[in-house]
């Protein structure tokens, strides 16, 4: 591994932020240790956990917001430390099987894309992980205590875990980057999202971290501004959709082509299996509503 400067760290009473290369920006991720004067914790273990040192190797209990092989990349280093997950996460970091089931990326892809997630995210399950619900609490002695709230929609168990009294809200991947919310998993979910979108601004909180790429929002203002923006992104695609149906009907393969996530240039290995999960999802939102229609052979088109 090569060898990075130590990484920036912002305190905020108990908890400390280690800001991954470019701010957390994905492959690295930010990461939140929270120290009570019993238990050293941290919040997932991204790419940047692996250049903290000792640090973060004394943590003795992880608190995964979500399962995602960015999210893992540091836990190789503490096999001892509880792991705990959101029980409806729980099967995926818990084994390849279960984490490659919440992709649901085609059968063909997962070969390589294991090799690739050993490689670069030093990927490996852990089977002794243990599940938490919506509300858990853990107390990590001198008043200071997580609390995890369940936010789901880019994972089926995807939470936001609130420090207190610190008043520091780490947020995962509402990540509030100009890409916007991802929900292109087969555990994810559109209108769970939307929801979670909605309830985000009533977690009582001073300080927001995010996993990826803005990292740290200390003024709340800023924070509603980027969550709006970010939120908006689901609309935009809705809109750009609905015009590439309205100029021709288009079968959603024809649609996943067009690419209404990722940029042309982006060839990973999930992208169309992820574009293919989200254009579903608006399609099918969309037919609800009764702004699209489809024919017996699959055909959509503006109702």
């Amino acid at each position: 591994m090569l060898q990075r400067p130590v990484p920036q760290r912002v305190e905020f009473g108990r908890v400390s932020v280690f800001l991954g290369d470019k701010n957390g920006k994905y492959p690295d991720g930010n990461q939140v240790i929270v120290e009570g004067t019993d238990t050293l914790a941290a919040f997932d273990t991204p790419i940047v956990a692996n250049h903290i040192g000792p640090g973060f190797d004394a943590t003795e209990l992880v608190v995964l917001g979500h399962v995602h092989e960015d999210h893992m990349a540091g836990l190789h280093r503490l096999p001892k430390a509880a792991v705990h997950v959101h029980e409806r996460d729980l099967a995926a970091a818990q084994s390849w099987a279960g984490l490659a089931a919440s992709y649901g990326s085609s059968e063909a892809r997962l070969p390589a894309m294991l090799a690739r997630f050993q490689r670069d995210f030093f990927y490996a399950p852990r089977p002794d992980a243990i599940a938490y619900r919506d509300g858990a609490v853990w107390e990590l002695g001198g008043g200071l205590r997580v609390s995890a709230i369940h936010m789901p929609g880019h994972t089926a168990g995807h939470c936001v875990l609130l420090v207190e009294p610190e008043g520091v809200a780490f947020i995962g991947d509402i990540d509030l980057t100009g890409f916007g919310p991802y929900y292109g998993d087969a555990t994810s979910n559109l209108g769970d999202f939307r929801r979670t979108l909605q309830r985000l601004p009533e977690i009582p909180a001073r300080v927001w971290v995010t996993s990826h790429h803005r990292g740290v929002y200390t003024d709340r203002d800023r924070f509603l501004h980027d969550l709006a923006a970010f939120a908006g992104k689901i609309d935009e695609r809705e809109q750009r959709l609905l015009g590439w149906l309205a100029a021709a009907p288009q079968t959603p393969e024809q649609l996943v082509a067009r690419r209404l996530l990722y940029p042309p240039h982006i060839q990973e290995l999930w992208v169309d299996d992820a574009e293919r999960r989200t254009i579903a999802q608006h399609l099918d939102e969309l037919l609800v509503d009764g702004r699209v229609q489809v024919d017996g052979e699959g055909l959509y088109r503006l109702a």
